[in-house]
């Protein structure tokens, strides 16, 4: 698990989380929600350490992430899978070499160690004999899959995920959601999910954190939500008629 304790961050006068506390489950999917400007980029980042809080803490199980120096923040981050926006993968590398990298930069596997990992990884990402090609050979959800076969390749313990679904069709991004959803719950990893995708919420939201004006104003599972009488979270949820249209269904209203 991950806790957030009274996180706080500014930028000279302006504040931008405001004593945030949340708990992120392990084997759960943990989904940081709310609009732009609301501050989940920063929570973000302040989870993984690109960002220093103001003040507060963030627990890795039961060690103090923000106490630790450069060098216990890199045991931290060696157990740490990142799944990001744009799969952010080397163009001049195959899939192969691009999964590998990771391995390459952290581990003494031998070569032959290494393939197997990266096969395995790739079967699990349903991409088993695309080695050999490179990122533009791919459409944007299989570079989204390299992504995911990428982030875990070290077998993680946390694994992050920034907007995982930007970019794709409807039927992509439910795939790379179910994806993501059996491989937290398989290795039981600790998953938070930075996302504006409503489909994510509603389908795999075991663990939402909603975040409004650098505040956390609501937190519940998917099951929740429509229920939910917070005004800053139903404008959020439902601002599409249709999405008006299910909550009222669902309430018999």
């Amino acid at each position: 698990m991950i806790r957030a304790e009274k996180i706080v961050k500014t930028y000279g006068a302006q504040p931008v989380l405001k004593g945030i506390d949340f708990l992120f489950e392990a084997g759960k999917n943990n989904l940081i929600i709310g609009r732009s400007g609301a501050g989940k980029t920063v929570l973000l980042k302040i989870l993984v350490g690109l960002n220093v809080p103001t003040s507060g803490i963030i627990w890795y199980d039961d060690v103090n992430f923000t106490a630790l120096n450069k060098e216990g923040m890199r045991a931290i981050r060696m157990k740490i899978g990142m799944l990001f926006q744009g799969s952010a993968l080397f163009d001049s590398l195959t899939v192969e070499e691009n999964i590998r990298f990771p391995l390459d930069m952290f581990t003494p596997m031998t070569l032959k160690e290494k393939v197997e990992r990266v096969n395995y990884c790739l079967e699990r990402v349903n991409l088993a004999g695309n080695n050999k090609k490179y990122p533009s050979e791919l459409s944007g959800g299989m570079q989204k899959r390299v992504g995911i076969a990428r982030a875990i390749v070290l077998n993680p313990k946390y694994l992050f995920c920034d907007e995982p679904n930007s970019g794709l069709d409807p039927k992509t991004s439910i795939m790379i959601d179910e994806l993501i959803s059996s491989i937290t719950q398989e290795n039981n990893m600790t998953t938070v999910i930075n996302t504006h995708d409503m489909n994510s919420v509603m389908e795999i939201g075991d663990n939402i954190c909603f975040l409004h004006e650098g505040r956390l104003e609501w937190s519940g599972t998917k099951d929740q939500v429509l229920a939910s009488d917070n005004e800053n979270l139903q404008s959020f949820i439902f601002a599409s008629p249709f999405l008006q249209k299910l909550r009222k269904s669902a309430l018999g209203k």
